[in-house]
């Protein structure tokens, strides 16, 4: 074994050669050094503004749903690691694969029944959009090549999900004129509007022939800007994609596992697309693993073309250690009356957040199952927002003009309310 390294000398290691999400290289601000988790908690390698442990507000960017350190997950990747930690998937098959694929055919709405397993939420709608370009080229309908989907939203990182996410001011606007040229609606209201509504299916109309699909968020809009919408707006995508021969493509890498009360927030709606991305919460947050789901319809257009295959193979594609991780995670959550829990946060999040309206500068205040939001009316200054934050014991990453919680499900009553008062905290310094 190494000699163990000094916190400083980490730091040190970790600003010369360590390239962190969304910053510069070197980076501009010192990250904390987390030196294990348990359950709700962080624990640093080094006190930072006089706590050694903080309260993760943000289930490691909306994945550990369990918290951290959990028997059962814990349990279920050492068996695992005890049979083989990897095998290729091509031309082999194994049984925590073969049952992640299962189980998530069993929990996600009809009649989605085939499961291509991905790296990360980004590769999965790279997935999700070939499918859907190749499944069209298939059945002689080569010009349906676009995408549609309303502003707001965000996808991934990769080059196709960039291109369906928001075009201005989002974190991709660097790269117009290079990406595919997709096809935007206005983002949609919070509350349902007939005439967005009518405006929506018209566009779809418009654009049917070169529509392969169209793209969406269901009810909540993630990293775009911490939005919610009516859930009527998916009937209307639904209803005008069967009108006019569009598939349609829900994105739940976020709010897929109960994130905004109901398993998949398409159950708002009560309706289903032709494809579906999870990921995040898949595995716990234990590790990477996303899923592309799709019809009969959408895989049997594929198999009968020309090019009778999906050309996708990522090397780590069903990793056997992340699917029986992932079959843990579900069954955890299955296993519990997860609803209750989802529930109670919301309760917490709601009476907790309601003084944060009051502050100066504070827009507006959302909350939506184990979600809450608070828009400033500027954009937040990260630095102080987040020692405001960790003063309090949590730990939160704001964004843009944001500052929001989606904290672990099993977090307590009292850690929440810390959680919303270090939301207010940070609201007020920012």
């Amino acid at each position: 074994m190494p000699e163990p390294l000094t916190p400083a000398e980490l730091l040190r290691l970790d600003r010369e050669h360590v390239w962190h999400p969304y910053g510069p290289m070197p980076g501009r601000a010192e990250p904390l050094l987390v030196e294990s988790a348990s359950g709700v908690r962080l624990r640093l390698a080094e006190p930072a503004h006089g706590r050694s442990e903080l309260i993760d507000g943000m289930s490691s960017w909306w994945s550990a749903i369990h918290g951290y350190n959990h028997p059962a997950l814990n349990e279920a990747a050492r068996g695992q690691l005890d049979r083989m930690s990897h095998v290729m998937f091509g031309g082999l098959t194994h049984e925590p694969a073969v049952r992640l694929a299962a189980k998530l055919v069993e929990i996600t709405p009809e009649p989605l029944r085939h499961v291509f397993l991905a790296d990360s939420g980004s590769v999965s709608v790279e997935v999700a959009v070939k499918m859907c370009l190749q499944h069209w080229r298939s059945v002689g309908r080569p010009a349906k090549q676009r995408l549609l989907t309303w502003r707001g939203g965000y996808h991934g990182d990769t080059w196709q999900p960039m291109s369906v996410c928001d075009p201005e001011g989002g974190m991709h606007e660097l790269w117009q004129g290079a990406l595919p040229r997709q096809i935007f609606a206005d983002a949609p209201p919070a509350e349902y509007d007939e005439t967005y509504a009518a405006r929506l299916g018209d566009l779809i109309a418009r654009h049917a022939d070169e529509l392969a699909a169209v793209i969406v968020e269901p009810v909540v809009q993630g990293a775009g800007g911490m939005r919610f919408h009516s859930p009527a707006y998916l009937r209307v995508l639904r209803e005008a994609c069967d009108a006019h021969d569009v598939l349609l493509i829900f994105d739940e890498i976020a709010t897929g596992f109960g994130r905004t009360g109901t398993l998949f927030a398409s159950e708002h709606a009560g309706v289903s697309p032709d494809v579906l991305c999870v990921g995040k919460a898949l595995t716990g947050g234990y590790l990477t693993m996303a899923a592309t789901l799709c019809t009969s319809r959408v895989a049997d257009g594929i198999s009968r073309g020309e090019v009778p295959v999906l050309a996708h193979g990522p090397t780590f594609m069903g990793n056997p250690l992340a699917a029986a991780v992932a079959c843990a995670s579900i069954d955890l959550l299955l296993g519990q009356d997860w609803q209750v829990e989802v529930k109670r946060l919301e309760s917490g999040l709601r009476e907790g957040l309601v003084r944060a309206a009051e502050l100066p500068g504070v827009r507006e205040v959302r909350v939506l199952g184990a979600i809450g939001v608070v828009q400033l009316d500027h954009d937040v200054d990260m630095t102080a927002a987040t020692r405001a934050a960790v003063r309090e014991g949590v730990w939160l990453r704001p964004f843009r003009d944001l500052i929001y919680t989606m904290p672990p499900y099993v977090t307590g009553d009292e850690d929440l309310a810390r959680i919303t008062r270090a939301v207010c905290a940070a609201a007020s310094a920012a």
